[in-house]
């Protein structure tokens, strides 16, 4: 399933295009459907979900004097945390309600780290590279400049932008939401690195979509 169509990915493209006319400094777009499945978290959080609930019934039995065997009180609680095991694996989704918004938003960010040394973004000449990384199902975006940027440029000026994008792609509008962090992203590399009479074109201009 694709996230952006044929159109958008042209207009983001053209987006990038025509603000690194005017800089040195290089911009690329990453759009992450899921930065991790969860799985392994999730089901950490159903064994302890389970745990917690056994020692409710253990307490409860001996607050009303209620005669449970062990035996059956550790099946119960291996067939519950087996069952939930099941459910989320026949429904991923639910492994992303499961744990904390903490959680989600460290795994995209080291995802876009990843990103960020994958497609090469650290290796401009000038150590100017922008990443735009929008991770969807944890409703999360980032912006991750170079050093050669992060001199120049204060993080509130970044900040700015990526929550003018998050709230963009929350509304369904990703690609415009895109466009509009690309020129404003293009604004503060203008200020800062013009294009030169060499302006090399050092990362591809198109959307990955992951």
């Amino acid at each position: 399933m694709v996230i952006l169509t044929e159109e958008e990915h042209a207009r983001v493209s053209q987006a990038v295009k025509d603000v690194e006319r005017q800089t040195s400094g290089e911009i690329h777009c990453v759009v992450c459907r899921q930065s991790d499945d969860y799985f392994l978290a999730a089901g950490f959080v159903l064994a302890c979900t389970a745990i917690g609930i056994t020692f409710l019934i253990s307490w409860l039995s001996f607050r009303f004097w209620l005669d449970i065997d062990p035996t059956i009180l550790s099946m119960i609680q291996v067939l519950a945390f087996v069952a939930g095991l099941g459910v989320i694996r026949l429904w991923p989704s639910l492994c992303l309600r499961l744990v904390p918004k903490s959680l989600r938003y460290r795994r995209a960010h080291a995802n876009a780290v990843r990103q960020f040394l994958a497609h090469n973004i650290h290796a401009t000449e000038n150590r100017t590279g922008v990443l735009v990384f929008v991770s969807l199902a944890e409703r999360y975006a980032e912006i991750i400049a170079d050093s050669g940027l992060s001199a120049h440029i204060d993080q509130a000026e970044w900040n700015r932008i990526i929550g003018d994008l998050t709230v963009g792609v929350s509304h369904g509008r990703i690609a415009d939401a895109l466009i509009e962090a690309v020129q404003q992203s293009g604004l503060l590399l203008v200020r800062h690195y013009r294009a030169g009479p060499e302006n090399r074109n050092e990362l591809p201009d198109h959307v990955v979509e992951i």
